[in-house]
């Protein structure tokens, strides 16, 4: 289907996922006057309560996309692992964006790294393992170091073993499952950061300033606006994210997560991987920028012409993790602080239960 359809206020924007990003979404849609219609299986998702419509149904439902499908004009996606044929099914009757090539592409690590490789993007050596021969071969290559991962799914640290040895090879497929996989050679980098870019229907591109991230248990802590990197480090990073975008003939908002690795006296960019919606270490952009992470996929989804990227403060958002929205009072007293709560019912270790923003004046 040709993905010409723009809208207009008043229409629905399908958002297939119901957890909190699916609910920041919803909530930049309704502030441009566009209504939202959440599909997902879960009937507790906190997406809920904020969407004028809702869905509770297997995303393999076919009689429920279909009746969703015709009550949206355009359909979108919090989550990159959506089905593939739940997205193909959607395509060939409602406009999807981002089209389902960039799943295709970002749901299979193998693919993606290819993708990037073949678009003339830096990143890390890699090798396909599809057995324990496979693994032995790219280790001896490598080093005796890599980091082993599934080539589907898998996030905040799952479904990857860390190699740095040769003993660490042992049982290290079965502590996957035995899946298919990719094994990524073992660098030392300086610090890990992501760039928030969004592209329209018509090409127009905005890319977000560096964010600089922190990691505790493999799941994002912080994230910080600037960046501490040299300012052609800066612009690099930020015309690889818009190369990537264009390549995919993207249409929303995309992450790009990526390495700075020493060298010599300067700094190189290594891609890490791409997330083909918007991204946890985008949510300072609610607070500190002209438009937000959310309101700018929703401007491109609805086919409108996209907002200004444009920082107005510095920043550091930090996630709140299990009972760490517990201190929502607290938070709440600091000057400067902008609290995000997700309206989740429990609380558990390791999940996300909203975020802070602590905004300060943008430095010179």
């Amino acid at each position: 289907m040709a993905d010409t359809v723009r809208l207009r206020p008043g229409d629905t924007i399908g958002i297939l996922g119901g957890g909190q990003l699916g609910r920041m979404l919803a909530l930049a849609a309704a502030s441009l006057g566009l209504k939202t219609h959440i599909f997902c299986p879960e009937p507790d998702s906190p997406a809920f309560d904020v969407t004028a419509d809702f869905t509770i149904a297997a995303y393999d439902d076919i009689g429920a996309l279909n009746a969703f499908a015709a009550a949206v004009s355009v359909v979108t996606y919090e989550f990159e692992n959506v089905p593939g044929p739940t997205a193909a099914h959607l395509a060939a009757r409602v406009p999807v964006r981002p089209g389902p090539t960039a799943l295709e592409v970002s749901q299979d690590r193998l693919s993606e790294k290819d993708f990037l490789s073949g678009a003339g993007i830096e990143l890390a050596t890699y090798a396909r393992i599809d057995s324990d021969d496979d693994l032995k071969a790219a280790l001896e290559r490598f080093g005796g170091r890599g980091v082993l991962k599934t080539r589907r799914f898998g996030y905040d640290g799952k479904g990857q073993v860390m190699l740095r040895q040769a003993s660490d090879q042992r049982g290290a497929r079965r502590a996957i499952g035995d899946a298919p996989a990719v094994l990524e050679q073992l660098i030392t980098f300086e610090k890990e950061v992501s760039v928030i870019v969004a592209r329209g229907v018509s090409g127009q591109t905005e890319v977000y300033d560096v964010t600089e991230n922190r990691h505790e248990h493999h799941i994002l802590k912080t994230s910080t606006v600037p960046a501490s990197v040299s300012a052609s480090t800066a612009a690099t990073a930020k015309t690889i994210a818009g190369k990537i975008a264009e390549s995919l003939d993207y249409v929303g908002v995309m992450g790009v997560e990526m390495f700075v690795v020493a060298d010599g006296d300067g700094e190189r960019l290594l891609v890490n991987e791409i997330a083909p919606r918007v991204h946890n270490s985008g949510h300072w952009t609610e607070d500190a920028c002209l438009t937000s992470q959310f309101e700018q996929h929703m401007r491109a989804v609805a086919g409108w012409p996209l907002g200004s990227a444009e920082r107005h403060s510095d920043v550091i958002m930090e996630n709140l993790i299990g009972n760490e929205a517990e201190s929502w009072e607290e938070i709440l007293r600091e000057p400067g602080a902008r609290l995000h709560l997700y309206g989740k019912r429990a609380s558990r270790p390791g999940r996300k239960m909203g975020h802070v923003n602590r905004i300060r004046p943008k430095s010179a």
